[in-house]
């Protein structure tokens, strides 16, 4: 009599599946593999209890935040009801177990002051003179301008820009993607800019094009340092439902004025996110909508456009 395969061979045998159908599974995978080995360890064999899967998620953690444990277990949770349908014994344990998982927080949605002003106190960084102050006024000048990840503006690298084609590459973004982003003739001139200013500096094409002082490449960690050191100069208030705004607020931001504008313009909104979609790097368009704030301009738009329509087909049915 066969015995039962180990739950790290199940896990594998489902991660394997599961990239072929081209999901890289980075951080579920290294979840799952973590449940196999606490459940190989802890001498389990066959179909999945619910007092193994909470275990796991409680204990291989080094987090007492019932929070955690509730996002450890919903990250898991698409292979539990694998389990569940083959073997047709494993348990998945109810959602809420450890109480509801916080919903997307609200961001924080910069008015054009706003982000005029962060842009001038990068401006006015210490150093004048130096590559610091342009770096960092080009740099969220580009993500206002774009909607780029903070990763994506920090990978650039100089053969990337082509600022004669007024456009960059993002190469192998999030889900492994490579697009061609357009930039308005404005941002364009500030690249422009930045771009004369940093010659001082030694590089060729593989060079990232964002760079220290030194030449070197700039880790993720120092513009958020930078940002959190530029947004208490103008005493900004947090409209989101963060204690203050945030550098990946630019990126909703930049979606969020985008579909406003065209809403003003009458453009067929439906076709113009699939553009919006690709344009900021999203695999499906319902990562798009994910990022739309019903902020009071945008809703006074909307709704002047919905009692526009409503009246035009009264109008008709009555005519």
């Amino acid at each position: 009599m066969m015995s039962a395969p180990s739950m790290q061979s199940r896990v594998e045998d489902y991660l394997d599946d599961r990239r072929r159908l081209g999901f890289s599974l980075k951080t579920t995978g290294s979840y799952l593999m973590s449940l196999a080995h606490y459940a190989d360890r802890s001498g389990h064999s066959g179909p999945l209890s619910s007092e193994i899967i909470l275990a796991w998620a409680q204990n291989e953690t080094a987090s007492d935040k019932p929070t955690t444990w509730a996002k450890r277990l919903s990250s898991i949770r698409r292979f539990l009801n694998y389990c569940a349908q083959t073997d047709g014994q494993s348990n998945v344990p109810d959602s809420n177990v450890f109480g509801r998982l916080r919903g997307r927080p609200t961001p924080h949605i910069y008015t054009e002051t706003e982000i005029a002003d962060l842009l001038a106190a990068a401006k006015r960084l210490p150093e004048p003179g130096t590559l610091r102050p342009a770096t960092y006024e080009t740099f969220f000048g580009l993500l206002a301008a774009t909607g780029l990840r903070l990763s994506e503006a920090l990978h650039l690298r100089c053969a990337d820009v082509d600022l004669i084609a007024s456009q960059v590459t993002v190469r192998q973004a999030k889900w492994g993607k490579t697009r061609l982003v357009p930039l308005h003739p404005t941002v364009c001139e500030a690249m422009s800019r930045y771009q004369a200013l940093r010659q001082r500096v030694p590089s060729g094409p593989d060079s990232h094009f964002f760079v220290s002082e030194s030449g070197g490449a700039i880790s993720r960690s120092v513009p958020q340092k930078v940002f959190e050191r530029l947004r208490a100069d103008p005493g900004w208030i947090s409209r989101g439902s963060c204690p203050a705004p945030r550098i990946h607020d630019l990126r909703h931001s930049f979606i969020c004025r985008r579909v406003m504008l065209w809403h003003e313009h009458g453009a067929n909104i439906d076709n113009a996110m699939l553009a919006l979609s690709t344009y900021v790097g999203h695999v499906a368009v319902t990562y798009t909508y994910w990022y739309l704030t019903g902020v009071p301009e945008l809703m006074a738009i909307a709704g002047q456009n919905f009692e526009r329509f409503a009246s035009e087909a009264e109008e008709a049915h009555n005519g």
